[in-house]
């Protein structure tokens, strides 16, 4: 007896993975919903709602300029795209604002080298009120969304009981196995269960789902971002060791090219999700996003660090009175990353400190590379004492690398 239930206890566990070997590194696209958010105003918005017209020009931003070859593939829909269900209870497209239906755009999604993404929600309703995906639609929605040739699936929560969201998450994980194809799975689970244990069992989350939303909702400010940031930190022992490849904390979209941040600030953002192993989904208007902040996004060094193979999310290591922060990402071949963050409002700040005091303890010479600037300085040892300069509300971001290395870790 003890047998039986211990090979059913495997049996259940093989069928609730999603072992999809998928999301090795950190997703990077586009994602609707902070800059457009339910916009379903097409007589009087054509440009910027909810449509079809929408994702193609996106789409086309994001293989003519720059961001497909950087590894911003995903173009990912989000909430408020639903027409309802036909006869045989499949799901539909807004007819009017998607005329040729969602598997016409993802076909036009990988024409240009990119994956489509889609939104639903485990509910009765999604969180703007479209149909949602209830237990007995699980397994008919995830064939619909692979009949589709989506790529990624977010699952909210809004509208959903914790009984619900325990059986439908791992139910639409098996579902997404189930169909054969490659689908990505984004979970808000855990942001309406508190995001932290008992309530939350990371264990199962990283078996299930490749992302998942811990906390709030992101708002166009840089209140928002702190607030996000700072729940991030203060729970950081129990978030960093559970992301690694194939499975993600999200802190949320990067705001950058909106209306909320200041320079410094969208630097910032960048920098902070950057070492947080965060997925980089922009939701923005790349249609008319500034050059500026354009580079900000595009920097192929901040990129490069996100992506790191080894997949381990960055820390807090340091908090002074002086209202600095520094942060510390390990990275591939003893390299590291370090950000330098002012919550100062008052004026540019020089910090002092050296290696020895940010816990680097091998008698190694370091260069480090400013991310933003380009400016190397050389020469670095643990004891060796330096000052960066950093703006209020803003960041100094070094890629750090030993001498011996450099021939495989200079970019």
């Amino acid at each position: 007896m003890l047998l039986k239930t211990v090979l059913l206890l495997v049996l259940v566990a093989q069928v609730l993975m999603l072992d999809n070997g998928l999301l090795r590194t950190p997703p990077m696209g586009w994602l609707a919903w902070e800059r457009f958010r339910c916009n379903t105003n097409c007589k009087e918005d054509p440009k910027n709602c909810i449509s079809e017209r929408l994702f193609l020009e996106m789409a086309d931003r994001l293989a003519q300029d720059g961001w497909r070859d950087l590894g911003y593939i995903y173009l990912n829909i989000d909430d408020c795209w639903i027409g309802g269900r036909d006869a045989s209870g499949r799901l539909v497209p807004d007819p009017r604002r998607f005329p040729h239906g969602i598997a016409f755009l993802a076909d036009y999604a990988h024409s240009l080298g990119l994956k489509l993404g889609i939104y639903e929600d485990l509910g009765n309703l999604t969180c703007m009120g479209y149909p949602g995906t209830t237990l007995d639609k699980v397994v008919l929605d995830a064939q619909t969304f692979a009949d589709w040739k989506v790529d990624m699936l977010k699952l909210d929560g809004c509208f959903s009981t914790p009984e619900e969201r325990a059986e439908g998450y791992p139910k639409m994980a098996a579902a997404l196995n189930a169909t054969g194809r490659p689908i990505a799975f984004s979970c808000s689970w855990p942001a309406y269960e508190g995001g932290l244990p008992p309530r939350v069992n990371y264990s199962l989350l990283a078996d299930i789902c490749n992302l998942w939303r811990n906390y709030d909702d992101i708002q166009d400010s840089w209140g928002s971002v702190l607030s996000i940031l700072d729940w991030f930190v203060q729970h950081q022992n129990v978030l960093q060791p559970v992301a690694g490849p194939g499975h993600w904390n999200d802190p949320d979209m990067l705001l950058i090219g909106n209306f909320g941040l200041s320079l410094d600030q969208a630097q910032a953002q960048m920098a902070l999700w950057t070492v947080l192993a965060a997925p980089l989904f922009m939701s923005t208007d790349l249609r008319t996003i500034t050059p500026q902040n354009m580079d900000i996004l595009q920097n192929p060094l901040m990129i490069r660090i996100n992506q790191d193979p080894l997949g381990i999310q960055g820390r807090r290591i340091r908090k002074e009175k002086s209202h600095i922060e520094v942060f510390m990402k390990p990275l591939s071949n003893e390299a590291s990353a370090i950000v330098f963050f002012s919550r100062r409002t008052d004026m540019p700040y020089r910090y002092h400190t050296s290696l020895a005091r940010l816990t680097f303890n091998k008698s190694l010479t370091y260069e480090a590379q400013d991310i933003y600037t380009g400016d190397v300085i050389s020469g670095l040892r643990i004891d060796t004492f330096f000052t960066v300069t950093i703006n209020p509300s803003g960041v100094v971001m070094w890629y750090l690398y030993p001498i011996k290395n450099l021939e495989i870790s200079q970019p």
